[in-house]
């Protein structure tokens, strides 16, 4: 089979926050990956790894103190140089659709959710007439779960499960090439998380569009992706195949292991210690310090080797024979 291109080519993506007295704070470092149209990409990782700050580096949403390097192509625009002029008028919305980790922050706080929709269906689709936006709204809420009754109450009206499923319908409006979901099952209950994935599936396969998805939930991301990333203290630090990675072989690097043990339906066995302040990163990998398989070899920065960054990857069992 041809293997399709990328839509999103992601190379080298460093993100440092500059904070006062000239700390640097490594948020993303050196992040490589691409998304295919049809594809379906999951970023993994615990809370505060730097998921949600790459994203923000692919939207030009970040503050002023963050610098970043490094490219990410889309089609033939680099997100990382593009001016906010381009980003606001061509790439937010139309070339990219965002579902925020923070849905209530990027509603209209003083306008209903039917208006907020109607207002992105007549700029992203042309289309027009009363009847005809009341009509796609309706549509494009239903896609998103969320009850018609509700269209016209105001972001202060609703829980942070409907917040979700209201900008989670804005984001499917578009024809966008890539949809950027970061946590978009923060709030909902397994009914719904089941229903948002699979509506974010079916985006994706109904056109040929891309998804990366940033979650936390690895049963979401095992339900709705073909490729798994996963994240530490700022790196990348394995690609899989997603079959492979939530399969009897599983992933290859320790913490990717440990995210999949600590499951309630594993061993339920947490990941012991904590990650490193970003602000205060190790010279070596930085998982190693809660590390069964660490060695004096893990003083040093390991390589991305065959989609693992790690001196002591698991060796699946048919590699060994």
């Amino acid at each position: 089979m041809t293997e399709r291109e990328p839509v999103l080519s992601v190379r080298g993506l460093s993100v440092r926050f500059l904070m006062p007295g000239g700390r640097r704070v490594a948020a993303v470092t050196d992040a490589h990956f691409d998304v295919a149209a049809g594809e379906c990409l999951a970023l993994i990782g615990e809370s505060g790894c730097g998921k949600s700050v790459l994203a923000s580096a692919l939207l030009g949403l970040l503050p002023a103190n963050a610098q970043t390097t490094g490219e990410a192509l889309l089609g033939d625009l680099d997100l990382v140089t593009a001016d906010e002029r381009t980003l606001a008028r061509t790439v937010r919305g139309r070339r990219i659709g965002l579902i925020p980790q923070s849905p209530a922050a990027h509603l209209t706080p003083v306008r209903t959710i039917r208006s907020q929709l109607q207002e992105t269906i007549a700029a992203l689709t042309g289309v027009r007439g009363r009847a005809a936006l009341r009509d796609a709204a309706e549509e494009a809420a239903g896609r998103a779960a969320f009850p018609p009754g509700h269209l016209d109450r105001h972001p202060h009206e609703l829980s942070g499960g409907l917040a979700q499923r209201a900008a989670t319908a804005l984001a499917l409006v578009g024809e966008a090439p890539l949809l950027l979901a970061d946590e978009p099952t923060t709030g909902l209950d397994r009914d719904l998380v089941r229903h948002t994935v699979d509506e974010l599936r079916r985006h994706v396969d109904d056109a040929d569009r891309a998804l990366l998805m940033i979650t936390h939930d690895l049963s979401a991301a095992e339900r709705v992706a073909d490729r798994i990333a996963v994240m530490y203290a700022g790196r990348i630090i394995e690609l899989s195949d997603a079959t492979s990675f939530f399969g009897s072989s599983g992933p290859r690097h320790p913490y990717s292991r440990g995210l999949l043990q600590a499951l309630p339906e594993r061993a339920f066995t947490p990941i012991p210690g904590m990650p490193p302040e970003l602000g205060d990163l190790p010279d070596g990998c930085a998982f190693a310090a809660r590390c069964d398989r660490a060695t004096p070899a893990c003083a040093a920065q390991p390589p991305m080797t065959d989609a693992v960054a790690c001196h002591h990857p698991h060796v699946p069992e048919d590699a060994r024979a």
